[in-house]
């Protein structure tokens, strides 16, 4: 499948390299390179690419702004110095974002990442509006697993695999034996999803899973290698999850 991208960068020098590595993918057209995020939304407005290179810190405006704007967006690879900018790229629905410096090898697997999506017979919104409306985790926990957004897709996650949950602000993220989600969700909203037999509160940052607990100290909570802290507000609440699971 061959794919054609537009990049908008300001940068001369971080806009060449970007060139150049198009240059070395064969699938891989470049249609357009700006060096204005306004040219780049004009020229959007009557062409379509299949992928966006975007830089975030531009003058003028952002690419966050530029994200905001667009009605119709391409699947868009944010590059940035900053690695905060990720977190808010998870609720533009940006595929991927690149740090500065970027090298040939993590470009690579952004735009591998980007053929793949698009190479999907099925449409991704198609996909996640059946997910969301076949399946979901019932009030009563009878699901083994939930769905949460990663980017632009959903992701399935066993109850079983899940260590514990951190809030961060707006985002949560889900540390799971095998790797670390971050998904734009309050941990209120999460904690309504996992069953209180399995998983209880014991901070406002902080959701345990009863079976990875290892050990309950004073004032933490033992998973792995990390302690966690349990606060005032969640303290009894934490006591009466212990006594009805006979861990005292």
């Amino acid at each position: 499948m061959n794919l054609t991208c537009l990049i908008v960068e300001d940068e001369p020098l971080a806009r060449s390299l970007l060139e150049q590595y198009v240059q070395k993918v064969p699938y891989l057209q470049l249609v357009k390179a700006c060096s204005n995020p306004l040219e780049g939304i004009e020229f959007l407005r009557n062409n379509t690419v299949d992928i966006l290179f975007l830089d975030v810190q531009m003058p003028e405006i952002t690419g966050i702004t530029v994200l905001k704007i667009l009605q119709k967006k391409p699947l868009v690879i944010l590059t940035t110095a900053y690695s905060e900018y990720a977190l808010e790229g998870y609720e533009l629905d940006v595929l991927d974002y690149l740090l500065k410096p970027i090298t040939f090898e993590r470009f690579l697997k952004a735009v591998e990442k980007a053929s793949q999506r698009l190479s999907q017979s099925v449409s991704p919104v198609i996909v996640q509006e059946k997910i969301v409306k076949e399946i979901s985790l019932s009030s009563e926990g009878t699901q083994p697993f939930i769905f949460v957004k990663d980017g632009t897709k959903l992701v399935k996650i066993r109850l079983n695999e899940i260590m514990f949950v951190e809030g961060l602000k707006d985002y949560v993220s889900i540390h799971t034996i095998q790797q670390k989600i971050v998904t734009l969700q309050t941990m209120k909203s999460l904690e309504s999803q996992l069953p209180d037999s399995q998983f209880v509160r014991i901070h406002n940052s902080y959701i345990v899973a009863l079976e990875w607990i290892d050990a309950i100290h004073k004032e933490k909570v033992q998973i792995g290698k990390e302690f966690l802290p349990i606060s005032d507000t969640y303290r009894k609440s934490f006591k009466e999850f212990i006594d009805r699971n006979n861990l005292s």
